[in-house]
């Protein structure tokens, strides 16, 4: 497939901060129990080399920068001291807007009132609160390491630190958990008035403790109960859901995630940290992985780099629907042909064939083919995978 000159889309930066004071059960993240002190000094150093490395490998000197996500691990184990370093040498090395959203991830069993305050100071504009469950029980069974007073008082400290959003985690399909139980939790979380809420399944991944030694969890017709109730509930609570799992009070939709899923660029710095990257100079796309253990990660001399992988014009239909269709909102075919290089023609019959299958819906324009646009149908977001599969 031939590719035309690629459109820069907006460039996001992805900070991973491996450590964590446990590893949970469920997690397929690149996390590391914390042994010893965090060098939080060499890692920071660390990172704005890896950093450099990067705007230099893509040349990229003039392009601003969207946004900021510092995640993990538990990236609220560091003092605001290091964050502050580390956001002020990364702001100075990129055009911004004074109100750039920058997220960071936070546990309540590793904060007090002090630290968010100096994360807000530090310039962090966004919170993302680990809660998963308000039930002890299962926060214990999720080996999380704190109760849910703790989670209740994390919510009540963003809320009053100063940062302009906080979001709260929270899972459901939790082991033996009941539908009254999982809506007991989103009422819990509803009443916290968090302005972005991130209620996702629990899955079980490969290479975690749970898919070694599975926990009960509740059966399909349960899950689909405790969906339906909960998304009715989030709405009636003034809660839009814009993505698979992300719901928000208008105007406070997470900027850093949704530029991932509208195939925008992001810029990858930390320990097994993965970026995608459109490089002007060679028309490319690439995926960049850096290197994932913090022993190899601080090692002197080596390169921070693990893979950096060109992406085929074959997979780029695939790459693109796989991250655009999780947003509940519409996509142009100008904006494919713009972010991918590739023609309308390289993806029309596969939209054609989801909109047989009543999975995709479009909505022709005046103007032409590419500004027509296309949106996922209630029923292709029921069944996303089987929609997915149309773009292998």
């Amino acid at each position: 497939m031939p590719i035309n000159m690629l459109k820069t889309p907006p460039l996001s930066l992805y900070i991973h901060i491996p450590w964590c004071v446990e590893k949970c059960p469920y997690c397929d993240f690149n996390s590391h129990a914390l042994k010893n002190t965090i060098p939080e000094h060499d890692y920071v150093k660390a990172l704005i080399e890896d950093l450099d490395a990067d705007i230099s490998r893509f040349n990229l000197i003039n392009r601003p920068l969207h946004s900021i996500f510092i995640g993990g691990g538990t990236p609220s184990l560091f003092t605001a001291q290091a964050i502050e370093s580390l956001l002020s040498q990364v702001l100075n090395r990129f055009e911004h807007n004074k109100d750039i959203e920058i997220t960071l991830e936070a546990n309540p069993g590793t904060i007090e009132a002090e630290k968010f305050i100096g994360f807000f100071n530090a310039g962090v504009s966004r919170l993302s609160i680990g809660v998963q469950s308000f039930e002890s029980p299962k926060l214990i069974k999720l080996g999380r390491i704190h109760d849910s007073e703790q989670a209740k008082v994390a919510a009540k400290l963003a809320k009053e630190c100063g940062v302009k959003s906080f979001n709260l985690d929270l899972m459901h399909g939790l082991p033996n958990q009941s539908v009254e139980n999982a809506l007991d939790d989103l009422k819990m979380a509803i009443s916290l008035e968090p302005n972005h809420i991130s209620w996702y399944q629990l899955t079980i991944e490969p290479n975690t403790a749970f898919y070694s030694k599975p926990p009960t969890l509740p059966i399909d017709d349960t899950l689909w109960d405790i969906q339906e109730q909960g998304v009715k509930l989030l709405e009636e609570a003034g809660y839009h859901q814009y993505e698979i799992s992300a719901y928000a009070k208008p105007g406070f939709q997470c900027q850093h995630n949704t530029n991932y899923w509208q195939f925008g660029d992001y810029l990858g710095i930390g320990c097994g940290a993965h970026g995608k990257i459109t490089d002007s100079n060679s028309n490319k796309i690439f995926r960049t992985v850096k290197v994932k253990h913090p022993k190899g990660y601080l090692e002197q001399d080596r390169d921070y780099l693990d893979k950096l992988t060109p992406v085929q014009a074959s997979e780029l239909p695939f790459e693109f629907m796989m991250n655009q269709l999780r947003l509940h909102k519409s996509f142009s075919l100008l904006d494919y042909q713009n972010y991918t290089g590739l023609s309308t023609e390289s993806i029309l019959p596969n939209l054609m064939q989801a909109k047989q299958r009543k999975l995709m819906t479009n909505d022709k324009q005046e103007q032409g083919l590419s500004s027509e646009t296309w949106r996922v149908t209630d029923l292709g977001q029921k069944y996303l995978n089987d929609l997915l599969e149309i773009f292998l």
